[in-house]
């Protein structure tokens, strides 16, 4: 089944052979990109970049691969737009949709890249919302196959803040066959609508998925470590959220009572000393940039089939 025309929010919404489409498409796109080869497959196409959020990773990515695939991105912020000046979500979705052949959107709330899909008629992608973050995921998933060489029966361990990244890890890893375990103290865990529907996952795909308070527990005989910052941007720092979170601060400890071959992973940008060591995010076990590099990739493969 063709993925054309199809919005990409949120991970739950597609089968496993869909990801493993996107997964597949991203390795080959990577391996033409690296040999040199053309693929413009997307020549003459536009994609508009709704930013509400600032960015490193998301914007620089979607902008380069669509020029890697032989189109065009527009750089799109509600201070240069009417979006700033009071035009509704829904007016601006209408109108993006006759100029351009997609829309992407990094926002704050997530209802907002749900009513820009609402009143689209071009696809719209989730380059970030507060509830979930799928193009990371997918690039995630695609490094952990490089480093790997599958995912199915793998265990992946989240550690840390529960938030947009660990919401769609254990909607895809789950989808994709690995079993997910989500580490963060209590009044950090993931919230109640993301974890039913992950558990539902869980149940159809064969796969566990458990949440536990303690570190150490949530890493043992983990393939994949993974964390995020402990503040997300807009968030308020706190000492008290600070002080929950840094006894689980991915440390070479903490790697050290994972299997022998963890890798570590991080979806940038990265605050050294505090959720990540320097000794670790430098360190033979870690492959974050190996990992931010796909993101490229693994977005080119979503526009190529969705566009």
């Amino acid at each position: 089944m063709s993925l054309r025309g199809r919005n990409f929010i949120d991970l739950s919404h597609f089968e496993r052979y869909e990801l493993r489409r996107i997964l597949d498409t991203a390795h080959d796109l990577k391996r033409k990109q690296k040999r040199g080869e053309p693929h413009e497959l997307l020549k003459g196409k536009s994609l508009a970049m709704i930013f509400m959020k600032s960015s490193t990773r998301t914007r620089v990515s979607f902008e380069v691969g669509m020029t890697q695939l032989g189109g065009h991105a527009l750089y799109l912020q509600p201070s240069g737009t009417q979006l700033g000046r009071g035009e509704t979500i829904g007016d601006t979705a209408k109108v993006l949709s006759r100029y351009c052949d997609a829309i992407m959107a990094r926002v704050y709330g997530h209802n907002e890249v749900v009513e820009l899909a609402e009143h689209a008629t071009v696809p719209v992608i989730n380059g970030l919302s507060d509830l979930l973050h799928p193009c990371q995921i997918m690039a995630d998933m695609m490094t952990i196959e490089e480093h790997k060489g599958c995912l199915k029966g793998l265990k992946i361990a989240y550690v840390g803040d529960s938030n947009n990244v660990s919401n769609s890890i254990m909607q895809g890893c789950t989808i994709m066959g690995m079993n997910v375990t989500i580490g963060s103290p209590k009044g950090y865990t993931p919230v109640p609508e993301i974890l039913k529907r992950a558990t539902e996952l869980s149940e159809r795909y064969d796969t566990a998925l458990e949440v536990v308070n303690d570190p150490y527990e949530a890493v043992k005989n983990a393939d994949v470590i993974y964390t995020d910052t402990f503040f997300s941007m807009g968030q308020e720092r706190t000492k008290e959220k600070e002080e929950a979170l840094m006894p689980f601060q991915v440390n070479q400890a903490l790697v050290d009572a994972a299997k022998k071959d963890v890798i570590v992973m991080h979806c940038l940008p990265a605050h050294r000393g505090e959720e990540i060591t320097d000794e670790v995010m430098d360190g033979p076990h870690s492959v974050v940039f190996d990992e931010a590099e796909n993101r490229l990739h693994a977005q080119k493969a979503i526009l190529a089939l969705i566009v």
